[in-house]
């Protein structure tokens, strides 16, 4: 874990044994791989300094020096804040993880007509904190999927978290309550997922589509309902990704009922329980688990905290 603080504006961070000799341009390019435009906006703008100097970016670093950077300037908000009430899982000056209620959009497809996502939700928390940035969000749910959420509080985060996504060095782990019984206990899905033709949103199963990777573990089979609570975790983030699979397996999630599921409940039985990463100022590893929300209870008697 590195040493850090905030200072106002700026982040410090101490260099530690394993940045010795390198130099700012290589932990902006390497460490982090920041992208060319935005690493070029620190350098040119002189956010970056070093024990208090303007930073000399090709100089060899020493451990122990102070590397600071402004990370927390005001910007000016492209989202629109709108107040409602959201569950905070983790919380620091870089990133939010929130857990996503149910029958809410991650993000607004239109920012001036649609103000009810847990984007604008994340927008007005933050600005109520009094941190006038840009919240950025890393990846989404399925309106009607519930469970944790990260979004970034600043470009180098978002930048940063949005290259650890592609790179699955974020770990997703999602509960579904499916249909049938699974004759397998574990097993992966390999089949690539492309558009429906004959349906707008729906996706499905195609030779042509694009690669998708999903692994399943079964919790827990209600025998009586003949229905089955799995673990689910990706290799790869594909819309409707799970419900496709499971559906292509034969196992449509309870509720949705695009993918064959029976409308038992009032939403594709489906909750992101548990988030992974390691924390790209700090080395600190963060695991977030969200509880379930659910009246009434979809769920029942699975522990989050056993995942």
């Amino acid at each position: 874990m590195l040493n850090t603080m905030r200072m106002g504006e700026w982040f410090q961070i101490t260099v530690p044994l394993e940045w010795n000799g390198q130099t700012i341009a290589d932990i902006f390019r390497h460490v982090w791989e920041s992208p060319k435009k935005l690493t070029h906006s620190f350098r040119m703008e002189n956010k970056v300094l070093v024990n208090g100097d303007p930073a000399n970016w090709n100089m060899p670093l020493i451990k122990g020096s102070k590397i600071q950077i402004k990370l927390f300037e005001d910007e000016n908000i492209e989202i629109f804040p709108n107040f409602i009430d959201i569950d905070i899982l983790y919380e620091d000056e870089h990133v939010l993880v929130i857990n996503k209620p149910p029958f809410m959009n991650t993000h607004p497809n239109d920012l001036k007509a649609d103000q009810n996502t847990l984007v604008n939700a994340a927008q007005f928390y933050l600005q109520a904190k009094g941190e006038n940035r840009n919240i950025r969000q890393i990846h989404r749910l399925d309106r009607d999927t519930s469970g944790a959420i990260l979004l970034a509080k600043h470009a180098l985060a978002g930048a940063i978290l949005d290259n650890m996504l592609l790179k699955r060095n974020i770990k997703r782990t999602y509960i579904a309550l499916v249909h049938g019984v699974l004759k397998q206990r574990t097993g992966t899905i390999n089949a690539p997922i492309g558009r429906d033709r004959h349906h707008a949103t729906k996706r499905r199963v195609s030779p042509s589509g694009q690669a998708a990777t999903t692994h399943f573990t079964v919790l827990k089979v209600d025998k009586g309902k003949q229905q089955t609570y799995v673990k689910c975790w990706l290799d790869t983030g594909r819309t409707h990704q799970i419900r496709v699979h499971l559906s292509h397996l034969g196992h449509p999630l309870v509720g949705d009922t695009l993918y064959g599921g029976n409308s038992i409940v009032k939403r594709q039985a489906l909750h992101a329980a548990k988030l992974e990463f390691i924390h790209p100022f700090t080395q600190e590893k963060i695991v977030c688990r969200a509880p379930f929300i659910d009246l009434p209870v979809i769920f029942k008697d699975i522990d989050i905290y056993s995942l």
